[in-house]
């Protein structure tokens, strides 16, 4: 049941990364990656997985210890857990990327291979776009990236 669960975390997220790399321009991509809770799909793998390891879970979140946490990696259902986690929150930073790139005017040329990367190895993607975006500041009057659906024009 967990290598299922771990393939589909992957499996609920890549259609989205697909709409932002191959088809940034289309105008559905936009709306669709304006909203926040397309990180749903793949986090919603998280609570299944984390299952019967909820408590051993929750009681090392709160006092984090490096030989408590390796421990928990022991288990199926937290590594799965942890995965899903992973790739909803790269999604979400994806997302940010996205927007904020399509805010500043870069080119899909630029911005789809370091989403690309950003999948794979999300720190070295991430600070790859934070040197690329400060080549381009937002025109005056833009919106934040991370605004909801209602605040980015169509």
């Amino acid at each position: 049941m967990n290598a299922l669960l771990f393939r589909l975390a992957f499996a609920l997220a890549a259609p989205f990364w697909a709409l932002m790399i191959l088809a940034p321009r289309w105008r559905w991509t936009r709306r669709i990656a304006a909203s926040p809770l397309i990180v749903l799909a793949p986090l919603s793998i998280w609570p299944v997985a984390i299952g019967s390891d909820f408590g051993p879970f929750a009681t090392e979140m709160l006092n984090p210890d490096l030989d408590g946490v390796r421990a928990l990696f022991a288990s199926p259902g937290v590594v799965t857990a942890v995965w899903a986690h992973l790739i909803a929150f790269d999604l979400f930073i994806g997302r940010w990327m996205y927007l904020d790139a399509r805010d500043r005017g870069l080119h899909p040329l630029v911005v789809s291979p370091i989403l690309f990367l950003t999948i794979f190895l999300s720190p070295i993607g991430l600070t790859l776009y934070l040197a690329v975006r400060t080549l381009r500041r937002p025109p005056p009057g833009s919106t934040p990236a991370l605004s909801g659906p209602a605040q980015h024009p169509r």
